[in-house]
């Protein structure tokens, strides 16, 4: 079935930065983990640093499978998007060139779901 569209749309997004208050959405996902079925879209400050999102954030985020306490974040590879990206965990979210509904991923060596399933 095709799709014609009947934009262009008159009207401002709902989800534009200026409504979330000084922060913006960044979306993460963890590649071979389907437990989580998609990226997760987390408001955040850009002045936040990248460590504090893999050390205060993630944990509440996918904490409670089983291979995220098994995570060795030195070997994380990541992704921007579909691109490699190699971030400063240390530098911003804005430093690291994250704007509003950015998307970032992470693989995870050796941990591939459980009982290496994929989930």
């Amino acid at each position: 079935m095709s799709v014609v569209s009947i934009g262009p749309y008159a009207f401002e997004p709902a989800d534009r930065e200026a409504v979330f208050h000084g922060n913006r959405l960044l979306y993460i996902g963890w590649d071979r983990h389907l437990l989580f079925c998609a990226p997760h879209c987390l408001p955040l400050p850009p002045s936040m640093r990248l460590r504090e999102v893999v050390e205060n954030v993630l944990p509440g985020v996918y904490g409670y499978h089983p291979d995220f306490a098994r995570i060795d974040w030195t070997r994380v590879a990541w992704l921007r998007g579909s691109e490699p990206w190699q971030p400063d965990l240390d530098r911003t979210l804005e430093e690291n060139g994250l704007g509003h509904k950015a998307v970032i991923r992470f693989r995870t060596p050796g941990l591939d779901g459980i009982g290496g399933s994929g989930s």
